[in-house]
């Protein structure tokens, strides 16, 4: 059983960084695809950066130049650096795990077998 749990969320002003952190507990990761989602208040759950098994990434436009994804160097961690802050990052969010490859799939949540308990992101003016 994967579990999943992140850390690294608070409150910042807009244009400030956070860096968010997922660990594993009982499996690496470097065989998994995994990604970010985040769930603003009143709204889905929407995709927002992507690390397939391979190492490929890819991002939502919204986010795009502002947020990088990578794969922590102890194996079992994914990491989420978030620059360029802005109010509408605000959310909650989650990481979640797909054992092996995930192609063009990777924005539907529906894939993802683990999810984390999320963290909140709060951006403010």
């Amino acid at each position: 059983q994967v579990q999943l749990v992140e850390s690294g969320g608070g409150s910042v002003q807009a244009g400030g960084s956070l860096r968010l952190s997922c660990s594993s507990s009982g499996v690496m990761l470097t065989t998994y695809s995994m990604a970010w989602f985040r769930q603003p208040p009143g709204k889905e759950r929407e995709a927002v950066a992507f690390i397939s098994d391979l190492g490929s990434s890819a991002y939502s436009d919204s986010v795009k130049g502002r947020f990088t994804i990578s794969k922590g160097d102890a194996k079992n961690s994914l990491i989420l650096q978030m620059n360029n802050l802005k109010p509408e990052d605000t959310a909650t969010y989650y990481c979640a795990a797909y054992p092996g490859y995930l192609g063009s799939r990777w924005l539907d949540p529906r894939a993802y077998y683990y999810w984390g308990q999320g963290t909140q992101v709060t951006v403010s003016y």
